[in-house]
């Protein structure tokens, strides 16, 4: 048997295991916990290999696809940014989108810490389904969607992303939007990198404070409160945001207890009104759910937060980019680039 570091001074990439091997094991670590890979390999593929060189398999090979999505910043920081014009490059492609979200990993000695997701995606009319009329409705779906998610900084995050909408080519989108939740960091970056794009706040984000707006002043989950916030919904959607923050001011004075908390809900309406333009932006055909970023949180999640799940950081940065590739539908692609990447 040939152990760790000995392998590699003797040029053995994987401890004898076949790439085909190496890479099924890497892809089922970032499907599923590392004793599961192994049942499964055992199982179904009849390969005896154990959790922990499933695991120290990973640890290589997400450390190599962790150094790709490095290489690709990097690569993106030199490129011209965001509405830069460049010679002989003209907006042809179809209309795009970048959608933010955040999540919460637990990460030892440090506790929960976010990890920031992101995607980038391609926006097309689709059919709804059929009406009472049986006529086809179309709205806007986010399609093709590509993800990248960083356990780190805004700034970091922002480099990965901008370094995803390069790669697919989003500077020569017609048009595009981007879309996220209340967070401040989101807005933020959508100035610095796509400060050309559409801005959209989640209208189910929104839906969310308009109804816990109703809850703190009728009290939660009452009848009053439903019914205040289905009456205020119309508003929301048709761009009356303004007309939503002064109903909850209205609110405000008249509920002292919950007057602090009704301001900021009231706040938030004001902060964000050309964001939630909804009516809008279904007639020019754009999504307003960021539903493409929070199932990606979501499947992030899955794997990064289960019950009793801790990682160590270095443990998590190399899964992330392999859980991303995943997601993307390009992990054969990287695994192929890293896979022929001379061994140090």
């Amino acid at each position: 048997m040939v152990f760790p570091p000995l392998d590699e001074q003797l040029g053995v990439r994987d401890v004898g295991w076949s790439e085909v091997v190496a890479k099924q094991a890497v892809w089922l670590y970032g499907l599923v916990e590392d004793d599961l890979a192994e049942q499964i390999l055992q199982q179904i593929g009849h390969i005896d290999i154990s959790d922990t060189t499933i695991w120290r398999l990973k640890e290589k090979w997400g450390e190599q696809f962790r150094l790709v999505e490095e290489t690709e910043a990097k690569a993106a920081r030199a490129l011209p940014q965001w509405g830069e014009v460049v010679r002989g490059e003209s907006r042809s492609l179809p209309r795009m989108g970048v959608a933010m979200d955040g999540v919460t990993v637990n990460i030892r000695a440090e506790g929960w810490k976010e990890l920031k997701v992101g995607c980038v995606f391609d926006v097309e009319m689709r059919p709804d389904g059929m009406d009472k009329a049986s006529e086809v409705e179309e709205s806007a779906h986010a399609v093709r969607n590509s993800y990248r998610g960083v356990l780190g900084g805004r700034q970091s995050f922002g480099q990965a992303i901008w370094a995803e909408a390069c790669r697919r080519k989003f500077s020569r989108a017609i048009d595009s939007i981007v879309i996220g939740d209340g967070a401040s960091w989101i807005w933020n970056l959508a100035r610095e990198h796509f400060g050309s794009s559409r801005q959209a706040v989640d209208w189910y984000h929104a839906k969310q404070h308009l109804y816990r707006a109703g809850h703190l002043a009728f009290g939660e989950g009452s009848a009053k409160a439903i019914r205040w916030a289905k009456t205020m919904e119309t508003a929301l959607y048709e761009g009356q945001a303004w007309r939503i923050a002064e109903a909850i001011k209205g609110l405000a004075m008249k509920h002292r207890h919950a007057a602090k908390d009704l301001r900021n809900e009231a706040a938030y309406f004001e902060r964000h009104e050309r964001r939630m333009q909804y009516m809008e932006l279904r007639e020019d055909g754009w999504p307003i759910g960021s539903g493409m970023v929070e199932s990606c949180g979501k499947q992030f999640r899955a794997r990064m937060a289960g019950p009793g799940m801790r990682w160590n950081r270095k443990g998590a940065e190399r899964v992330i980019p392999v859980r991303a590739a995943i997601l993307s539908n390009r992990f054969d692609g990287v695994w192929e680039t890293v896979y022929n990447l001379p061994q140090n």
